[in-house]
C-alpha cells in the first residue's frame, strides 16, 4: 500500500498573523512562495499516482511551486468554513468566548453563503477524500499527494487513523510542510509529520 502525502500550503498574510483563513482566497506571501518552492526537492524524483489540490489559490500556487504540476483540484479539500469567524484570530474570539474551541464549539454563521462548519462536517468531506484516494493507495503505484490547508488536513489525519474529527486538534501542522500517512502491519500510522527538505 502506498503512502498518502499531505502538503500544507505556504505562508499567507493571514496565516502569519493567526487569522482564521477558510474560504477567503488570498495569495501566498513572498515568504510563502519561497517556502513552497523549497518543497520541490521532495517531489522532484517522486513518481506520484495522484495529486489532488484545494481549488483555493494558496494551495494551487504551493502545488505549482513545489513541482506538482499534474494536479487536479478537488473542492472537498477546501479549508474549514469558519463562517462568522473568518479573518478573526483565536485571541479575539476568546475576548468574548474565553473557553471557545474550534474543535468542539464550531463557528457562528457568516455572510455571503458561508454558513460555517463544525468538525463533523469537515470530517465528512475528509472521509470523501479518503474514499477517493483509497483505491489509488491500494494499487501501490506510488504515493497520492494532497495539497490543502491546516485544519482540513488535521481532520483528515484523524479520520485516516480512525479517530473522530475533533481529534485533529492533536496534530499541529506548520505552513509549507510535508507529512506522510502510511500503514504498518496493515494498520494506519503517521510515518512523518511537519517535514521540510
Amino acid at each position: 500500500m502506498s503512502d498518502l502525502l499531505l502538503v500544507r500550503h505556504g505562508e499567507t498574510e493571514w496565516s502569519a498573523s493567526g487569522r482564521h483563513t477558510g474560504r477567503t482566497d488570498i495569495p501566498l506571501t513572498a515568504a510563502g512562495e519561497e517556502q513552497a518552492a523549497a518543497l520541490a526537492p521532495c517531489f522532484r524524483d517522486l513518481s506520484t499516482a495522484l495529486v489532488l489540490v484545494s481549488p483555493l489559490r494558496r494551495a494551487v500556487a504551493t502545488a505549482e511551486l513545489a513541482g506538482l504540476t499534474a494536479a487536479a483540484t478537488d473542492p472537498d479539500l477546501c479549508e474549514w468554513d469558519y463562517g462568522g469567524y473568518e479573518g478573526v484570530t483565536t485571541a479575539d474570539i476568546h475576548r468574548t468566548r474565553p473557553h471557545w474551541s474550534l474543535w468542539t464549539d464550531g463557528v457562528p454563521p457568516g455572510a455571503d453563503g458561508h454558513p460555517g462548519e463544525d468538525a463533523s462536517g469537515v470530517g465528512a468531506r475528509a472521509d470523501r477524500v479518503l474514499a477517493r484516494v483509497a483505491p489509488v493507495l491500494a494499487d501501490d503505484r506510488g504515493p497520492a499527494v494532497l495539497v490543502a490547508h491546516s485544519h482540513f488536513l488535521r481532520v483528515l489525519t484523524a479520520r485516516y487513523l480512525g479517530l473522530p474529527p475533533q481529534d485533529g486538534r492533536l496534530f499541529l501542522l506548520r505552513t509549507a510542510t510535508v507529512s506522510a500517512l502510511s500503514t504498518e502491519h496493515g494498520l494506519p500510522v503517521i510515518a512523518a509529520w511537519n517535514t521540510r527538505p
